[in-house]
């Protein structure tokens, strides 16, 4: 997962942002690692400047259908639920560094701390882990 933080919905200064951390959390090094990203159909998402960096990055673009909803129902319900539990409980954010360093502990606690009940009440980083063991173990030799 990537994030960011930026004044504006830019292209150079958010999505590719969060592109490049999501690659780096990954570890994504090469081509062949099989990464999907899917968005809805944002400007930011399908202008050239994001492709083009999806495509550097060996990542294989996904855009939602035009006037579904449930494309994106759970990026819309992490991000609803981000605003409601960190951006709306202060009235008055001091800077976008202070929302920064403020979503930094969000999404740590999000993926480290947070029981989710759609993951068998796990959290994002053991179900990560559990899958990572089970598809990178190499096979038993006879």
């Amino acid at each position: 997962m990537g994030w960011a933080v930026a004044p504006s919905l830019h292209t150079e200064g958010l999505p590719l942002l969060a592109l490049e951390h999501a690659l780096h959390s990954t570890g994504a090094q090469r081509k062949s690692d099989g990464l999907v990203h899917h968005s809805d159909r944002g400007s930011q998402y399908v202008s050239l400047a994001y492709s083009d960096a999806l495509i550097v990055a060996g990542v294989k673009a996904s855009v939602g259908t035009v006037g579904d909803s449930y494309d994106n129902a759970l990026a819309e319900t992490v991000n609803g639920l981000y605003k409601a539990e960190l951006i709306h409980s202060k009235r008055v954010w001091e800077s976008v560094a202070a929302v920064e360093i403020a979503t930094m502990g969000w999404v740590h606690w999000w993926n480290t701390a947070r029981l989710h009940e759609a993951l068998e009440y796990r959290t994002p980083a053991d179900v990560e882990a559990a899958y990572t063991r089970t598809t990178t173990t190499a096979p038993a030799t006879v």
